[in-house]
């Protein structure tokens, strides 16, 4: 028969006191005498005992608990976004409860439903938009709800956006001063709002200084959508510039543009990025990208989740153009 974990009924037993006197001892703030604290820890360690947080949360209908929501987990940025907000959560004495929204298509209330049975004290979304349904649910439990890099119609929700309008004017100046005419703007089919406002705040820029804008919007947000582009645009030698509003797919572009089609970056076509994913860094790539700062981004869900009390904020993430070596100089 296979091994089951130690109880608080085991430790009861083996430290002579009662069951709650077990439960008082692991519960912060509770009341118990020195020699029972003593007995029940002693036990405890003897029989590797751990405390049941699943249980504890039944029985005080709250918990530690974040749930997180997010869709391409896969990708550099939502990656290094799960990292630094899980380790941020862990150093709390928070833990992160990660459901996949891949499968969700444009539904995630399902998965936020999901989180409620575990009385998660708040929810993260990194991709997708609650329905008003759940966000009623979620202000009637007293769940916090964060949502990132979406702009909602309600007030009562905590938002936290990068700023990609500053961070297109950004790139459309960069690449007008590098005296690009003709430039490509670079999506995925899924032309999420996050990417809308990336691409159109950079083609009003740069058709408002008489530039010439191709759009391309087909493809997942993927590396290979950088390459497919690239082929389909460079087709036209009289592009000399590009902004993919990813850096996942702006290293695809570099990649096809340098290797398949001899185009050279940045002597003849300069690229810019937007997120600044490690891998943009990378002396392979060297890109020069909009930049969203990752820990400012963590230390902003952090904030949100301090504030308890009802109150709601927008936070913008501020971000800055940073120059590597694929814009002509």
């Amino acid at each position: 028969m296979a091994k089951s974990f130690v109880t608080s009924i085991d430790v009861a037993e083996r430290a002579g006191v009662s069951r709650s006197a077990v439960s008082r001892t692991f519960t912060a703030g509770a009341s118990v005498s020195p020699d029972v604290r003593q007995r029940v820890l002693k036990a405890a360690q003897e029989l590797g005992y751990r405390v049941n947080r699943l249980a504890q949360t039944l029985n005080t209908s709250s918990s530690n608990l974040v749930g997180v929501v997010g869709a391409n987990l896969s990708s550099p940025f939502i990656a290094k976004q799960l990292d630094m907000l899980s380790l941020g959560l862990l150093r709390r004495g928070q833990q992160c409860l990660l459901l996949n929204a891949a499968d969700a298509r444009s539904d995630i209330a399902p998965l936020i439903e999901l989180i409620f049975e575990f009385r998660a004290r708040a929810i993260v979304v990194l991709s997708g938009e609650p329905p008003a349904s759940i966000v009623d649910e979620c202000l009637a439990n007293g769940v916090k709800l964060i949502v990132i890099n979406r702009l909602m119609t309600r007030p009562d929700t905590d938002v936290i956006l990068s700023d990609d309008i500053l961070g297109a004017r950004l790139a459309a100046e960069r690449l007008l001063a590098a005296r690009c005419r003709k430039v490509a703007v670079v999506c995925s089919g899924s032309l999420t709002p996050t990417q809308v406002r990336r691409a159109t705040t950079f083609s009003d820029v740069v058709r408002e200084h008489g530039g010439a804008v191709v759009r391309w919007s087909e493809g997942p947000t993927a590396y290979e959508t950088g390459v497919a582009a690239a082929h389909a645009l460079l087709a036209d030698e009289q592009i000399d510039g590009a902004f993919c509003v990813t850096d996942l797919m702006a290293l695809g572009f570099l990649d096809a543009a340098r290797h398949d089609l001899q185009r050279s970056v940045p002597d003849d076509l300069s690229v810019i990025g937007f997120d600044d994913i490690p891998q943009s860094a990378w002396k392979a790539y060297d890109l020069t990208t909009v930049g969203q700062s990752f820990s400012v981004l963590t230390d902003a869900v952090l904030a949100a989740l301090d504030h308890d009390d009802g109150e709601v904020s927008t936070q913008m993430v501020p971000v800055t153009l940073i120059e590597r070596g694929t814009v002509h100089k």
